[in-house]
Order: structure tokens, then C-alpha cells, then sequence
């Protein structure tokens, strides 16, 4: 095997959980917080998180409070609790796989880890990531910093050149290219021109589909 460990990206690479949870947790919030003012839409919540990321947006294009900032997160955790987004078709698969090769998964996301590993038990059809980096305090700790990759070589003995990183957005971008790890832009959980375009000129591989990220892990 080529590669001997993906590192993937939790929300919209392995899961819908922008569609299914986060968006409209979003609406929500605008609703209750900001009533008269309209939510953006699915395309540009997206392009919000790309560009210039979703803390920015609420704090600096919304105007959030430090105590808004805590009832919007509180929001959202209802959102979480209330139901586990769908993994994409052929995710689970592709794990299985390369774990049954002797592959190493990881997950590094700025979702919390213990929701993870809730959405892996609850919709991953038996199947769980070796390691699961999730969203830390502390920002040295999180991507886009290195941290996690390093962890994750320092337990099994990787070299850069074993790992290949799938995310959709900059953060795993920034991180990968950091750590000298291949990265593939995940293509498959939105079709927005702008984070495509930006992805594609920056990542090692770009996939629209799952299955032609499988394809490239079997071929090795």
C-alpha cells in the first residue's frame, strides 16, 4: 500500500452533517437571535465556512456577542443531540477496506470527538476510525495546526509520504501542506465553483466522488 493511513475529515467529507445539521441549526439561530433577518442560504453557509470561516462570519458579519456566541452554540448542540447525520454513499466501505488491508484511519475535524465517535456508532454500520482528533481549546492542537499528524506519526512510525489527508476545506488543506502530507480535496459533499476551483489548484488529487478516491487507494 502506498498509503498506510488516511487521515479524514469528519463533516462533509464523511458525513452530511452541513445539510442535515449544521445549516439548519443556523437557521434556527438566526430565527430565534436575529428575527426579521433572513438566514443564507445552504450554498452560501458553505462558502462562509470556506471563506473567511464561520467564527468570522457570526462574530464579524453577523455581530454576535461573547453571550449570543453561547446561546448559538447551545443551538447547535440541540441540533446534535437531536439526530446523527448520514455517512456518503460508499464512506463506510472505503474504511472497511483499507482497514481490512491493514490501512490506519484517523478522523481530525473541528467537530467534537465524542460526537464523532457517536455518528461512527450510530450510522457506521460497525466501523470505527483508529484515532479521532476533534475540536480542542487549544489551537496549536486543532487544524489547521499540525498537531494531530504528528500524533498520528509519532504512534505507528508514519513518514509523511504514508499518509494521505481528505478534507474539503482549507483548514485540512493548510494543515496537510504544513505537515508535508499529500492531500485529496473531497469533492463529493458540495458543488460550490468557488471552493472547488481553490481545492483543485491546491490539492494533490481532487475527487467528485467517493468511489474515485477508492479508486486511487485500491490501484495502490
Amino acid at each position: 500500500m502506498k498509503y498506510k493511513c488516511l487521515i479524514l475529515d469528519h463533516d462533509d467529507t464523511s458525513v452530511r452533517s452541513t445539510k442535515e445539521i449544521h445549516h439548519p441549526a443556523h437557521v434556527e439561530t438566526i430565527k430565534r437571535m436575529r428575527p426579521g433577518t433572513r438566514a443564507v442560504d445552504l450554498d452560501t453557509w458553505f462558502l462562509k465556512n470556506f471563506n473567511p470561516g464561520i467564527m468570522e462570519f457570526l462574530t464579524d458579519e453577523l455581530g454576535f456577542s461573547e453571550e449570543e456566541m453561547k446561546e448559538e452554540f447551545a443551538i447547535w448542540h440541540e441540533f446534535n443531540k437531536a439526530s446523527v447525520p448520514h455517512f456518503f454513499d460508499g464512506i463506510i466501505e472505503l474504511i472497511k477496506d483499507f482497514q481490512g488491508r491493514g490501512g490506519i484511519v484517523a478522523v481530525v475535524s473541528h467537530s467534537e470527538a465524542g460526537m464523532i465517535k457517536q455518528h461512527y456508532k450510530v450510522n457506521g454500520r460497525s466501523v470505527m476510525p483508529d484515532m479521532i482528533f476533534g475540536w480542542d481549546d487549544d489551537p496549536s492542537k486543532r487544524k489547521p495546526a499540525i498537531w494531530p499528524v504528528e500524533q498520528i506519526k509519532s504512534k505507528y512510525g508514519f513518514a509523511p509520504e504514508d499518509i494521505l489527508m481528505v478534507d474539503d476545506l482549507k483548514p485540512g488543506l493548510i494543515m496537510a501542506k504544513n505537515a508535508s502530507v499529500p492531500i485529496a480535496g473531497a469533492g463529493w459533499g458540495h458543488s460550490i465553483p468557488e471552493i472547488e476551483s481553490y481545492m483543485r489548484e491546491h490539492c494533490d488529487y481532487y475527487f467528485s466522488s467517493v468511489s474515485e478516491l477508492s479508486a486511487l487507494l485500491k490501484d495502490y
